[in-house]
C-alpha cells in the first residue's frame, strides 16, 4: 500500500540560492509517514492515547538531485520491512514535472510507551497484525 501526496517547494524550504535545504526533505518524509498511518486508520494521536508512539530510530537518505524553489514534488510512502519489532518505510521524493528522483529514503521506526518511554519488546498487536498483513497482501490493506 502506497500513500502519495504533492507539495510545492516554498521559499522557506530553500537556502539563499533557491535550492531545497536538506532538512525540508525530512519534514516532507515525516508528513508522508503520518499521512500513510492515517490513511490506514492509525491516527498517531489515537495511538498515543493507547500508550504507543513511533519514534524514528534509523534514517537513511540518499540525495540524488536538488529540488528548487517553486518545484512541485511528489512524496511516496510505503512499508518495505516489518520484523516484529520495527517497521521500515520506503520513501521517495520526485519531481511532478519531470519524474526525476530527488531523494530515496528508508526510515525505521519502533514502538515505545508514551508514558514510560520504554521500548516495547514487540510491536503492539494493533500495529503488528496490520504491518504484517500490509507486507503479505499490500493490495488488501
Amino acid at each position: 500500500m502506497k500513500h502519495t501526496f504533492e507539495q510545492k517547494v516554498f521559499y522557506s524550504d530553500t537556502d539563499a540560492y533557491g535550492v531545497v535545504w536538506h532538512g525540508s526533505y525530512l519534514r516532507w518524509l515525516e508528513m508522508g509517514r503520518v499521512e500513510w498511518c492515517e490513511m490506514t486508520g492509525h491516527n498517531l494521536v489515537e495511538l498515543e492515547a493507547l500508550d504507543i508512539v513511533l519514534p524514528v530510530v534509523n534514517l537513511n537518505v540518499r540525495y540524488k538531485s536538488s529540488a528548487k524553489l517553486n518545484d512541485e514534488i511528489i512524496v511516496e510512502t510505503s512499508i518495505s520491512k516489518f520484523n516484529g519489532l520495527s517497521v521500515t518505510f520506503a520513501q521517495k521524493i520526485t519531481s511532478k514535472q519531470t519524474g526525476k528522483t530527488f531523494i530515496e529514503a528508508e526510515v525505521e521506526v519502533v514502538a515505545i510507551s508514551s508514558k514510560s518511554g520504554k521500548l516495547y519488546r514487540r510491536m503492539p498487536e494493533v500495529l503488528a497484525k496490520f504491518f504484517d498483513g500490509a507486507l503479505k497482501c499490500p493490495a488488501l490493506v
